[in-house]
């Protein structure tokens, strides 16, 4: 079984930065993709950026570009979400999730239902 933990949240004004983690159980952490993924109170989950098992390829959600930015740890077991001049419209509980194919790379990492391991979320609010 694996458990995703995310940690980092918190309330920030407009224009400041978080950073999020996601701490994995596992031995074989380093052989998945991970996502991110956020939703809003009313709204439908969201992607938000995901990264390949080896760190090598990132993807991110347009709404996110220039801002945010994913990395990973494999050593770790740790993926990050690095997010910058955030928006009060980034205010959603974020979620890492695990991609659910080995060595998964491509397209197919922005759709939710590809991920079969999920956190329990982190809050991030952002005041105007």
């Amino acid at each position: 079984q694996v458990q995703l933990v995310e940690s980092g949240g918190g309330l920030v004004q407009a224009g400041g930065s978080l950073r999020l983690s996601c701490a994995a159980s596992g031995r074989t952490f380093s052989n998945y993709a991970m996502g991110w993924f956020r939703q809003a109170p009313g709204k439908e989950r969201e992607f938000v950026g995901a990264i390949t098992w080896s760190g090598g390829r990132t993807y991110l959600a347009d709404s996110v570009k220039g801002r945010f930015t994913i990395s990973r740890d494999n050593a770790k077991n740790t993926v990050y979400l690095q997010m910058n001049s955030l928006k009060p419209e980034d205010t959603a509980v974020y979620y890492c999730a695990r991609n659910g194919r080995t060595y998964g790379s491509g397209s197919y990492l922005y759709r939710a239902q590809e991920y079969d391991y999920w956190g329990q979320g982190t809050q991030v609010t952002v005041s105007s």
